[in-house]
């Protein structure tokens, strides 16, 4: 049975595309690290169109307000997608146990890019995290919370697929190549920009885009 992973900064490891690495001796641990996409890639769809099922059905909003406040729950989405990978994935680890952490939740990630089973959250977190959502949105908004929090989940769903086909397969000869162009920068040019994977926008309006004067200094 393989050892414990040690400490590693992403800077410092080599970018592996075929490998693998087993997190947890724990078998139960470990299954919970790996997770087919389509489980919660289908999952959030469901959640999204069944919140919107419960809201036309008891009328609790109209479809106007449904249809707009959808879309922007959808972007909004994108806006968190930003900030939880620029400030909770890659967060300036400055222990050890810090590293490690950081390694365990996105670095393993960074160094195995290709690893099919490691390109969404694990399903029970990811379910944690939507449920603080939830209930903030619903708090605040009331039922149009709710709209929000459909349009939010289809955002989430959205942004899985997009990043799941960006590791997994070749880019498109079309537009959309850009956005496997977009988030190879972040992994193979500098982990400190290029931040947003379904959304990049987002990168020209913070300034995290790759700064073209240094694209000969990799962090990898």
């Amino acid at each position: 049975m393989p050892e414990p992973l040690t400490n590693t900064e992403m800077k410092d490891f080599k970018i592996d595309n075929k490998g693998s690495k087993r997190l947890y001796n724990n078998p139960f641990l470990e299954s919970l690290t790996r997770t087919h996409f389509l489980i919660p890639v289908t999952f959030y769809y469901l959640v999204s169109a069944a919140v919107v099922s419960y809201i036309l059905w008891f009328s609790f909003v109209g479809i106007i307000p449904i249809i707009w406040i959808y879309i922007l729950g959808a972007l909004f989405f994108t806006l968190v997608e930003y900030l939880i990978h620029r400030f909770v994935f890659h967060f300036n680890a400055k222990t050890e146990h810090e590293e490690k952490i950081q390694y365990n939740i996105h670095g393993v990630h960074h160094e195995f890019p290709r690893d099919k089973d490691r390109l969404v959250m694990p399903p029970v977190m990811s379910v944690v995290i939507a449920t603080a959502f939830l209930l903030v949105f619903k708090f605040l908004f009331g039922n149009y919370g709710l709209v929000l929090f459909a349009g939010f989940s289809a955002g989430y769903s959205n942004y899985l697929l997009i990043h799941y086909f960006i590791h997994a397969h070749k880019p498109p000869g079309n537009f959309l190549k850009f956005l496997w162009t977009h988030h190879s920068l972040h992994h193979y040019h500098s982990v400190e920009s290029a931040f947003s994977v379904s959304f990049p926008l987002w990168d020209y309006l913070f300034g995290t885009m790759p700064q073209k004067n240094k694209s000969s200094e990799k962090k990898h």
